[in-house]
């Protein structure tokens, strides 16, 4: 007999309900509905009793889910990591071979992962770099850089992924940027960018998460009645050179980062 589906309502019953955020979405009700919706799994809320969440779930399937889970999906990387030919890869993605690891610099910042998928660094480790830089190492397409930049709706499969893309992302980073105008440019210094004059807005930037999938960041502030906008975009190679989750996945991340910084900004 199959197992009924459960609604973001039941759910989110068992939940903290204090919005930490700490599973990446703003609201645990938000959370409830990805539960729900497939995309999202219990163990991702580190606040939530796992006995509870597992008796829970034991009633109930999953349904509408798109994608792999992100436990899931790490633990596949882990395991093509130990697979993969490191000297060959290495510097098709800008990276270097150190023993058996893997040295990638990432924002500035060099991070080694080994042949277990197991990630070290000497700044601070933060969790959701580890899949996008395995994505990255293991992706069976590599290539150069192109010059040409695009948005997130025109990467292959982006249109999909827009709606979560916009909100989670772009949003966000745009009412830090209102709140902190000066917080972009300061990016610049903490994480190794670069300002451009040739886009047209109030600050352009470019950062590099990763060696071969920059990201150019776009603010223009509020003009009379026209709002603030802020576009991310990326080259045109980005999903050549990694999988389209993990550059949402990538982006989320970052944009969680600069909020946190944002709250101790001057």
């Amino acid at each position: 007999m199959s197992k009924a589906a459960c609604s973001p309502l039941e759910v989110y019953k068992i939940l903290p309900q204090t919005n930490c955020g700490k599973c990446q979405l703003p609201s645990c009700l938000a959370f409830a509905a990805a539960i729900a919706a497939g995309s999202k799994q219990f163990k991702e809320c580190p606040d939530l009793d796992q006995g509870i969440a597992a008796e829970f779930s034991g009633r109930y399937q999953k349904t509408g889910k798109k994608e792999e889970g992100q436990a899931e999906f790490l633990d596949k990387l882990q395991v093509k990591m130990g697979l993969g030919d490191l000297a060959t890869v290495a510097p098709l993605i800008g990276a270097t071979v150190r023993g058996e690891s893997i040295v990638i610099n990432s924002l500035g910042k060099d991070f080694v992962i080994d042949r277990q998928g197991r990630m070290t660094s000497e700044c601070h480790i933060i969790p959701w770099v580890l899949a996008p830089l395995l994505s990255c190492i293991t992706h069976p397409t590599h290539a150069e850089l192109s010059g040409s930049w695009i948005s997130f709706r025109e990467i292959p499969g982006g249109i999909e992924w827009q709606g979560l893309f916009t909100s989670r992302c772009e949003e966000p980073l745009r009412k830090l940027a209102d709140a902190n105008p000066e917080l972009l440019t300061d990016l610049i210094g903490l994480f190794m960018g670069k300002a451009i004059s040739w886009y047209e807005a109030d600050i352009a930037l470019i950062l590099h998460p990763l060696p071969k999938v920059p990201l150019l960041i776009c603010y223009q502030g509020e003009e009379g009645d026209l709002p603030s906008k802020l576009t991310i975009l990326f080259d045109a190679s980005c999903t050549t050179n990694l999988h389209i989750k993990s550059i949402y996945t990538l982006c989320s991340g970052l944009v969680q980062m600069f909020a946190k910084i944002g709250e101790h900004h001057c």
